[in-house]
């Protein structure tokens, strides 16, 4: 059975962006205290739970994976672009780095004490978020933390070009937090909190934590 089609967009259009995704995003995070106070509440709530690996699944060119790990976490970076990946193991030589597929993650059951899905799940259709959802559940362990940060709100949109006006082919899917919670409760998880962030007009983030 091949893969769906998105899945092939998703990856096509992130290989033609990868270099200039990297550039323009490079040093966005230092701009972004209320992401950093996200990040760095997952990782209290990791570490609580005790050492272990921990995922950054959709992880791009790894700079999410960096500040993981200079907060402390065993974090390794997961994507489904080649060339994303290929920029994550040259701009931080010492992390570990793997070409995959949040749709099918090549881990073991019960692997992992955290996972972040970083703005990642975005492109995955709604239909197919559940089976992503329970992949999540299986590789962590019992109490294992997942932090879903995506674009809030309803609706989707096929986005044509985009990181130094390349062309792409992804449709951007929005949702509200409550649903990606209640998504989260079926696949077996316990939620502990749902957030929103406005950080410029008509633009608003979503996260939701939760553990196994």
């Amino acid at each position: 059975m091949g893969e769906p089609g998105w899945l092939d967009d998703t990856r096509t259009s992130y290989d033609t962006v990868a270099s200039s995704y990297a550039d323009l995003l490079r040093d966005a995070l230092a701009n972004e205290p209320f992401q950093r106070g996200i990040l760095a509440l997952f990782a209290e709530l990791v570490r609580a739970r005790g050492s272990g690996p921990v995922a950054d699944v959709g992880c791009g060119p790894g700079r999410i994976t960096r500040h993981l790990h200079d907060l402390g976490l065993s974090a390794f970076g997961i994507d489904l672009s080649p060339a994303m990946i290929d920029l994550a193991r040259r701009d931080h030589p010492g992390l570990r780095f793997e070409v995959g597929s949040m749709t099918r993650l090549d881990l073991n059951d019960e692997c992992l004490t955290g996972l972040l899905a970083w703005f990642s799940l975005i492109h995955v259709p709604d239909d197919e978020v559940p089976a992503v959802l329970a992949g999540f559940h299986r590789v962590l362990r019992p109490g294992g933390v997942v932090l879903l940060g995506f674009h809030a709100g309803d609706g989707s949109r096929l986005k044509t070009q985009g990181y130094g006006g390349h062309p792409m082919r992804v449709h951007v899917h929005r949702r509200p937090p409550g649903r990606v919670a209640a998504w989260l409760t079926d696949a077996g998880f316990t939620v502990e909190g749902e957030m929103t962030h406005h950080p410029a007009p008509d633009v608003e983030g979503g996260f939701v934590f939760a553990h196994r």
